[in-house]
């Protein structure tokens, strides 16, 4: 039978298949979407920043672009009182994208528009299994209507806020009121009746932040140009700070191969997702024990059946989720790890899921995995909080591996003050009927 994804957690035989993910775990994936989706339409993809000319337009991994909006890169979703972005496919553009934003068609329009609407799946209690099927069909169908009313919106949004409320908005919540209403029926049939579902049938229209909270922008741009050129090639990164004095003048007495790229005899790495390359941004900084990041996947289901939705309930501690340089556009290995005020490490969070074509060996860490996101929403702190990760389906039957890992602005695992702390990763096992 198939777990809740509500207030169920995993039992203890099912935590013994919780994978602790390495190095293969940490490489790519493929993405997940966020509960609430607000699709941004094509002609407002944020967060685009200029391609080298060397740089071709080429086709993104599968699993880069949202699955309900095949041409967006970003996307935003509304939970507890506010915007949590999902970067696909860590920003990789699609062919579209890429070649509008060479010709300068495509620059986003900052104050656009997108439909926000309360969160449904915190709002659920415990789903019984013999209701599951028809309660993710109808939160799939949420998610569709929002879509729907949101590429409207872009399209129309133009002809004032009395045709936005009489025709997008006030149709949307008559659509939500009949699917929270279905919902409630089939809880109801086997379980507790779920009280005030009806109240989140009214959506809103909210401005969309396409400079990406205000600091994300300047440095995937200009403000860390010199790092893909001079800064991260061997000059600023490479001198006095990483070799010598920083290491008490000798490397600790420790036979070091290499620390820095001055003799390497890989062309420099340019912020693209590239291998074979050597990297030289400075790790930068890195917090005491206690303020080290830490994940947890608190919440996922045991099984489930072939494009059939699910959620992932995802607690942070110690991770800022403000931070984002798109690894797609350019922002891969570019900027060194920063900690805020209060010493914890800014950044995001990873979510992907990858089928395992077998139990008895490590798999290939190349293949592209079947889904893949990377979340930032402006919250986190020392104490721990939770997001909701909603994976839309996985296609194929069989073992699946469900990661989540923590990012710094760059897409590193944050660093930690000790060797023997683990890092801020978690990975668990979900049979695919």
């Amino acid at each position: 039978m198939r777990r809740s994804t509500r207030s169920r957690r995993p039992s203890g035989n099912a935590r013994t298949k919780r994978l602790l993910a390495v190095g293969a775990t940490l490489t790519v994936f493929g993405g997940v979407v966020a509960v609430t989706q607000i699709s941004s339409a094509g002609d407002r993809r944020p967060n685009k920043q200029p391609r080298p000319a060397s740089a071709a337009c080429v086709e993104p991994s599968p699993g880069a672009t949202a699955p309900t909006a095949r041409g967006v890169t970003t996307t935003r979703t509304w939970q507890d009182g506010r915007w949590v972005v999902n970067h696909w496919g860590d920003g990789q553009q699609s062919v579209v994208e890429c070649q509008e934003t060479r010709d300068g068609t495509g620059a986003a329009t900052p104050g656009s528009l997108a439909v926000a609407c309360p969160d449904v799946v915190s709002r659920l209690p415990q789903v019984p299994d013999r209701a599951r099927a028809e309660v993710d069909r109808n939160l799939n169908l949420l998610q569709t209507q929002i879509t729907e009313a949101d590429q409207r919106l872009a399209a129309e949004g133009n002809k004032g806020q009395q045709f936005i409320r009489n025709a997008i908005l006030n149709p949307l919540a008559s659509k939500r009121r009949a699917t929270l209403d279905r919902i409630t029926i089939a809880i109801d049939r086997f379980g507790p009746r779920p009280r005030g579902l009806a109240s989140l049938a009214t959506c809103q229209v909210q401005p969309v932040d396409n400079t990406n909270g205000g600091d994300n922008g300047g440095n995937t741009g200009g403000g860390n140009g010199g790092n893909t050129g001079g800064g991260n090639t061997g000059g600023g990164n490479t001198g006095g700070g990483n070799t010598g004095g920083g290491n008490n003048g000798g490397n600790n007495g420790l036979d070091v191969l290499a620390n820095n790229c001055n003799n390497s005899q890989l062309q420099p790495h340019d912020g693209f997702q590239n291998g074979n390359r050597c990297v030289s941004t400075a790790f930068g900084e890195v917090g005491a024990a206690a303020n080290n990041p830490s994940l947890l996947i608190t919440d996922f289901p045991q099984q489930i059946n072939r494009n059939e939705g699910f959620t992932l309930r995802v607690s942070t501690r110690n991770l800022v989720r403000d931070r984002f340089l798109p690894a797609g556009q350019g922002g891969y290995y570019l900027e060194s790890s920063l900690l805020n005020d209060q010493g914890l490490t800014r950044g995001h969070f990873h979510s992907a899921c990858r089928m395992l074509g077998s139990l008895d060996e490590a798999p290939e860490p190349q293949p592209v995995p079947a889904f893949f996101v990377a979340t930032e929403d402006g919250r986190g702190g020392a104490e721990p909080d939770e997001v909701v990760i909603q994976v839309p389906g996985l296609p194929e039957s069989g073992i699946a591996q469900c990661a989540v890992w923590a990012g710094d602005g760059s897409h590193r695992i944050p660093m930690m003050e000790r060797a023997n702390q683990t890092p801020a990763f978690d990975a668990v096992r979900i049979q695919v009927n």
